[in-house]
């Protein structure tokens, strides 16, 4: 105010007073009151603190059901410890495994059997049921092989009757009814499978049994199964009173005497007579003198297929071995002076033909 200057005239002028002016009164909120209606008073407070421990609780359970799932789940998928459960995916490839042996089922009746046997007892081809031949001969590889290119892989003959069965080469079948024929023919025995409808695959009410042997184990210094199945059948020196030999594979001996292309007809007086037909004896139960060689007319009726005489006593030891002949022909087998008793004779090219010969 003091370097103002005056006005022209004289007179000094001051500003004009104002009287003092309160402060407008301002709420502190500025929410309306309808929105301040609940104040946080101690019970509220502690009722939302009792609300959120609850909601923790529930957060928990809901976590720790979700982690006994997880256990459970990873437990039902690998198995159970200690064996009490199996895990799904084995149980699956179980499953998957039955139902391709009963496929191999079909598929051998179909396509096999003919030949092998219904049971794999042997035919016009050879056994596939024996144990020796299962241990390891007849592997999974091997008998991939022998469907895949035929029966020359076997015993190198371009003229075998076992053709091929891959359609890699030709044959009828493809790489999965390949798998499921192997699958049958090495199926583990004891467990029971289901006969089922060649067309719609369902049950018959129908069971068989698969043949391999899973505890058999061969004799001590039994010889590998030959590869040529032919081979398994050649003369082998043995004792006509000897034991069956221990190589776990068919063996025949040099029968005394023994004559093969013997004359057709009926067994003259005093001759024991043995026929085989159908690939079984007809045959069952025949007489012989006691502690007397007599003479044993063979007459093989099955075209083609190779049979024999292999006479056992009560505890499966070979007393009598013939030679194996292929039909139809007939042969005289001499057979040496037996004791008195009940003996088994059998065939040693299809073990199921089996019959009694009774000493007297």
């Amino acid at each position: 105010m003091t370097d103002q200057t005056p006005p022209p005239g004289g007179e000094e002028r001051l500003p004009a007073r104002r009287p003092p002016v309160e402060a407008a009164p301002a709420e502190r909120f500025t929410s309306p009151p309808s929105t301040r209606r609940f104040l946080l008073t101690p019970e509220r407070a502690a009722s939302i603190v009792r609300q959120s421990a609850n909601a923790r609780f529930v957060g928990f359970l809901a976590v720790s059901v979700v982690v006994l799932f997880l256990i459970l789940y990873y437990f039902y998928e690998l198995g159970f410890p200690g064996g009490l459960s199996q895990s799904r995916l084995t149980a699956e490839a179980d499953a998957q495994q039955v139902t391709s042996i009963e496929r191999g089922y079909n598929l051998f009746e179909a396509n096999c059997a003919r030949c092998h046997g219904t049971n794999g007892e042997g035919g016009i081809g050879p056994v596939l049921n024996d144990q020796s031949k299962l241990f390891t001969h007849l592997s999974e590889q091997y008998i991939h092989n022998v469907l895949t290119v035929g029966g020359r892989y076997v015993c190198g003959d371009p003229n075998s009757l076992m053709p091929v069965w891959s359609n890699d080469n030709g044959g009828p079948l493809n790489y999965k009814q390949i798998e499921d024929l192997i699958n049958f023919i090495r199926a583990p025995k004891g467990p029971e499978y289901e006969v089922r409808d060649p067309s719609l695959f369902e049950a018959t009410g129908q069971t068989f049994e698969g043949w391999r042997d899973t505890s058999y184990t061969p004799p001590p210094g039994a010889t590998p199964f030959p590869d040529c199945w032919k081979d398994a059948f050649k003369n082998q020196s043995a004792a006509p009173s000897g034991s069956a030999g221990a190589s776990g594979s068919p063996t025949t001996s040099a029968a005394p005497s023994s004559s093969a292309g013997a004359s057709g007809g009926a067994a003259p007086a005093g001759q024991v007579q043995v026929t085989a037909q159908g690939i079984a004896f007809t045959t069952q139960s025949v007489d012989a003198p006691a502690d007397t060689a007599f003479s044993l007319l063979f007459d093989n009726q099955d075209n083609g297929i190779p049979h024999n005489v292999d006479i056992q006593d009560s505890s499966g030891a070979s007393v009598f071995k013939g030679d194996i002949v292929t039909g139809v022909t007939q042969t005289t087998y001499n057979v040496p002076a037996l004791k008195a008793g009940s003996y088994t004779f059998i065939c040693d090219v299809h073990p199921n033909m089996t019959g009694t010969l009774t000493v007297k």
